[in-house]
């Protein structure tokens, strides 16, 4: 079983990179793009959705969620480059992981905390 989860792991992180590698893809379609970069940012961002400390619920959007998520994303790219992309992500797996992506990500995930406290101030101020 332990085996089973770590393979089901390793699947779900050569496809995240590889939706990552397509949505900077110049000839991944924009809607594409958009979806894929959500899915990436979103499963290598530390922020859940679901927060993992509610019982049983707090996992809900890593089991079944985020492989959904992943399904829909994968077919939404070009199966051709889809391939192209996953054979991609398979060959780095063994290399360490990017500082950039990290930075990106955290920078996403602030601009977008900003942006709703901006959005929200006004609204929670009165």
């Amino acid at each position: 079983m332990p085996r089973r989860i770590k393979e089901w792991a390793r699947v779900i992180r050569r496809d995240v990179h590889a939706l990552w590698l397509a949505a900077r893809d110049p000839r991944t379609p924009w809607y594409a793009k958009v979806f894929a970069l959500a899915i990436a940012a979103y499963a290598l961002s530390p922020i859940d959705l679901i927060p993992d400390f509610i019982p049983v619920v707090g996992y809900l959007d890593e089991v079944i969620l985020l492989p959904l998520a992943i399904m829909v994303a994968t077919r939404l790219v070009p199966p051709d480059l889809m391939a192209e992309h996953l054979a991609a992500a398979a060959r780095a797996e063994g290399r360490p992981m990017s500082r950039a992506g990290m930075v990106f990500i955290v920078t996403v995930w602030l601009l977008a905390a900003g942006a709703l406290i901006w959005w929200l101030w006004p609204r929670v101020a009165r």
